[in-house]
């Protein structure tokens, strides 16, 4: 992976161009170390997962090859290292290990912000811009810091860098997410045939997630959504803590996590095993809505686009004020991933297509979502083996 992580952050020091850079890795909470995750942007250039307060600088324009991406690290803290694990030191393992010829230790960055701001006097942001009334990313606060030292220089903005492209995996990534796909199909699997009347939300959830670990996960891509009868209604229903009921569809969102990236599906299934006559047909009117919405996919095309496919479909059957979200998002470092301006989508590409329709009166609620890599001249459904139509839901719940 090494060489794929040298891959990404040549591409972005090619669109810096004479300009200097910093990602930073964020700060993790003392009380939750344990379940930290780097930012995606620092994450995705470097691969490196447990180094809280690491910066990656990138200063194209060096004159000394090896000074043109730097990787800083805090200093080691022995006590603190006893409590949440060890360190390695600076030396050629770690280079080795990370890809990187050149790392220092954070205290060192200002010497090399000064010098950057001597030899080139522009900086680009590359970390997510702030919204109103937030605090500042931290590269334009340190960048703005620069400026005020140094007379002449300019900021640039480059925030659609990263973004745009972590819009398009590479065959690597997609391989991984068909990994986390083909582990939540394990446990939706398990979970179809463990959903009967009486059964708590959470332990379907327990269910779901015992079977990523045993297929090769490390837990759920986000909390799983277990939403039995009126339950089901409620997109991001979170409690998970009702017993499933006779006659109700319980909608299930989840995904396992493997290697920095998750899957995200929705199946909804019927508690008793069979569909009702009204169940199904909701059920079925989602279903060719996101069937539809899937066969459109392809290069070029928009998720808006994808969208009005999909609502089309369920407005027609006089559901159009009942389907209240829109049809999916990229999917990939994070489960709605960043991918920059929102534009026509490009081979390889991953998002979702769910489409939903959601009756709080009759306390049904249906969501179908898939995970579809974009190809060449159509699509793959990564998830094309998780159980979808009625008859092989109704099948997968009786363990055929």
């Amino acid at each position: 992976m090494q060489k794929e992580y040298s891959l990404r952050r040549a591409r972005v020091a090619n669109e810096l161009k004479r300009s200097a850079g910093l990602v930073f890795a964020g700060n993790a909470d003392a009380h939750l170390e344990s379940s930290w995750r780097p930012h995606a942007h620092f994450e995705y250039l470097t691969g490196i997962t447990n180094e809280s307060g690491a910066v990656l600088l990138l200063d194209p324009a060096h004159s000394v090859a090896s000074r043109r991406e730097i990787l800083l690290l805090p200093a080691r803290d022995p006590e603190k290292e006893q409590w949440d694990g060890l360190r390695q030191s600076i030396g050629s393992a770690l280079r080795n290990e990370t890809g990187f010829a050149t790392i220092m230790r954070t205290s060192a960055l200002p010497m090399l912000l000064k010098d950057v701001a001597s030899r080139v006097k522009r900086f680009s942001t590359l970390m997510p811009t702030a919204g109103v009334g937030e605090e500042i990313s931290k590269d334009l606060a340190i960048w703005n810091d620069v400026c005020l030292r140094t007379p002449g220089c300019e900021i640039l903005d480059s925030t659609n860098t990263i973004p745009t492209l972590r819009s398009v995996k590479s065959q690597i990534e997609i391989a991984v997410i068909q990994e986390a796909v083909d582990m939540t199909a394990s446990g939706f699997a398990r979970a179809m045939r463990f959903v009967t009347p009486g059964v708590n939300e959470y332990k379907v959830q327990a269910t779901l997630e015992h079977e990523y670990a045993m297929a090769g996960g490390r837990g759920s891509a986000f909390p799983p959504i277990v939403g039995g009868g009126l339950n089901s209604t409620v997109l991001h229903y979170k409690e998970n803590d009702q017993d499933l009921v006779e006659g109700d569809l319980v909608c299930i969102d989840s995904g396992a996590f493997h290697s920095g990236y998750g899957a995200d599906i929705s199946r909804t299934i019927p508690v008793s095993g069979k569909f009702t006559k009204r169940q199904k047909e909701i059920y079925e009117i989602v279903l060719r809505a996101e069937e539809a919405s899937i066969r459109a996919v392809k290069p070029g095309v928009t998720l808006s686009e994808l969208d009005a496919v999909a609502r089309k479909i369920i407005t027609k059957a006089g559901f159009g004020d009942y389907f209240i979200h829109s049809i999916g998002h990229h999917l990939g470092l994070e489960t709605h991933d960043t991918c920059g301006p929102i534009g026509p989508l490009k081979k390889g590409a991953v998002i979702t297509i769910e489409p939903g329709i959601y009756l709080p009166e009759e306390a049904i609620g249906v969501r179908i979502e898939d995970d579809i890599a974009v190809t060449e001249k159509g699509y793959k459904n990564l998830s094309r083996a998780i159980p979808k139509s009625v008859s092989a839901i109704e099948e997968a719940m009786r363990g055929q």
